[in-house]
């Protein structure tokens, strides 16, 4: 209920104080610490890699341009992996001169050297296309790496594992290409099963299902469970538009979109409560500590980040012979987005709170409370700075505008009312439809052409007219009718039943009218 009721009121007050919701549930989060109900309130990290991570991550999977991602394919890849390992690497030597063990120190790298998914996409929006689609997949795809090198540092730390060439690389292969296989295997499979369906709410409950399927699998096995359920999310919303109705679409929609918007506001606000217990666990003399290495890591993690985007965005121009490739590459104003868009958020500290309290022979994991808090501290404070930074640095490097979706937009819709235009004798005749049917049918047709064509929505002839004030009417009975079945029910002489079964009806024959009016 607490958790339900400021994801309520924090995203009231971010629409009218303009400021994004993430840092004010953060904010949020770190005040219900002090309150002493909520003291002993804690973030398991099974909680977030097994309820919270496979949810989000499939919706922004679901939710991407597979497209956009091939195409820069190259940078998703580089930034994923090898600024992944870079990041890990100068925060675990600025970390070990800080005072952290060198198992900790690599420990505390590898969790907050990948960007986080649902950090970007509440945070980096209003950006264009391209810019958005490769930093949702960058925090995508990364987890998997960081995940790989937390698990070495933890078997070298906490089990004596011997690190050798052979070893580390057929765990890079199986997380890697395991996590793929399971994401491809998960997804045919819902696809078949789906393709068997004709009820959209079992249909949904197999869509619910998938990721977590994905997940779980991946983790057995040993393979990266972050990448399984990406990479069934990405088949799925290739396949998906050809196997679900518009009901399914309907409902799932509706639904991924109040799940995942209540599982981030909740992650944010737990993340922000892990703050308060992370300094409670800390020692007597480590808060000083804790606090620079929030203060340096946060610095190494930041200037890494521009480091790359602006030293390979050099040799990148340097390998591209033909002007047509280097024209294609990222300028200057866009790598100055970038790598200022990197939020660490929940899926680092769930890293750092998986590490185990106990080494090999009973000791306790060397500097684990001190990974823990600086942890938090970094996802603290690139979120808080970071996101209040974003818009400023977006509107100094005043990033064309990506007028490519609305040309795709208006060719789409031209071609699909043309086609169907040149299809409606034979498709009539398919649904023996009468003569006025048809007659209806390509008149409101050749409106909508003549509205794509022309480009101009404000100025109706006599037909658009005449269509826009039948969806008006059609409108008003619709919300007339509604008022009747209300003081039905209210009188008593309908059952709720019966409203609700009425109301639902109504309901999309309003949505319809809406889109068309």
């Amino acid at each position: 209920m607490i958790l339900g009721a400021v994801v309520l009121a924090v995203g009231v007050l971010a629409r009218r104080v303009h400021v994004a919701a993430p840092i004010l549930l953060l904010i949020a989060g770190a005040a219900l610490g002090f309150v002493p109900l909520l003291r002993e309130v804690e973030l398991p990290p099974e909680v977030v890699l097994l309820l919270f991570l496979p949810a989000l991550l499939y919706w922004e999977s679901l939710t991407t341009s597979l497209r956009e991602i091939r195409s820069n394919l190259r940078s998703v890849v580089l930034t994923s992996t090898l600024l992944v390992v870079l990041t890990a690497a100068v925060v675990a030597v600025v970390a070990h001169a800080v005072g952290l063990d060198w198992g900790a120190a690599w420990v505390l790298g590898a969790a907050v050297a990948p960007t986080d998914a649902t950090a970007t996409a509440a945070l980096a929006g209003g950006m264009p296309r391209r810019t958005l689609t490769t930093l949702r997949a960058e925090s995508l795809v990364n987890d998997g790496t960081a995940l790989v090198i937390l698990a070495l540092a933890i078997g070298v730390s906490a089990h004596g594992m011997a690190i050798t060439a052979v070893g580390v690389g057929g765990q890079l292969l199986l997380s890697y290409g395991g996590g793929i296989a399971i994401g491809v295997a998960v997804a045919w499979v819902a696809t078949q099963v789906r393709k068997r369906m004709d009820d959209a709410l079992e249909e949904n409950v197999v869509s619910l299902l998938s990721p977590f399927t994905a997940y779980l699998v991946a983790e057995v096995v040993g393979a990266s469970g972050v990448l399984a359920v990406v990479i069934c999310g990405l088949a799925m919303s290739q396949i998906g538009p050809r196997i679900a109705g518009a009901d399914t679409r309907t409902q799932m929609n509706a639904f991924w979109t109040l799940a995942t918007y209540l599982l981030n506001g909740a992650l944010f606000v737990l993340v922000g409560i892990e703050l308060q217990v992370s300094v409670r666990d800390l020692r007597p003399g480590q808060l000083v500590v804790g606090l620079l290495g929030v203060a340096v890591v946060t610095v190494a993690v930041v200037a890494v980040r521009f480091g790359f985007f602006f030293g390979t965005g050099g040799v990148l121009r340097l390998l591209e012979r033909t002007p047509e490739r280097r024209a294609a590459l990222m300028t200057n104003r866009m790598r100055l987005v970038m790598s200022t868009a990197g939020f660490r958020g929940a899926v680092s500290l769930a890293a750092a709170l998986s590490v185990p309290r106990l080494v090999d022979g009973g000791d306790r994991f060397p500097d684990r409370a001190l990974v823990v808090f600086v942890t938090a501290g970094v996802i603290a404070v690139t979120l808080v700075l970071q996101g209040l930074v974003l818009p400023l640095v977006l509107r100094r490097a005043q990033l064309p505008p990506d007028e490519a979706v609305e040309r795709e937009l208006l060719e789409a819709e031209t071609t699909a009312t043309e086609e169907a235009l040149e299809s409606l004798d034979g498709l009539a005749g398919d649904v023996d439809a009468g003569d006025h049917a048809v007659q209806r049918s390509r008149d409101e047709l050749e409106v909508q052409l003549r509205s794509l064509e022309s480009g101009e929505d404000d100025e109706l002839d006599e037909d658009q007219q005449a269509a826009a004030d039948y969806a008006n009417l059609r409108l008003a009975l619709v919300r007339r009718k509604r008022q009747v079945l209300l003081r039905l029910r209210d009188e008593k002489r309908i059952d709720d039943i019966v409203l609700r079964r009425i109301q639902s009806r109504l309901d999309l024959e309003e949505v319809r009218l809406a889109a068309e009016d």
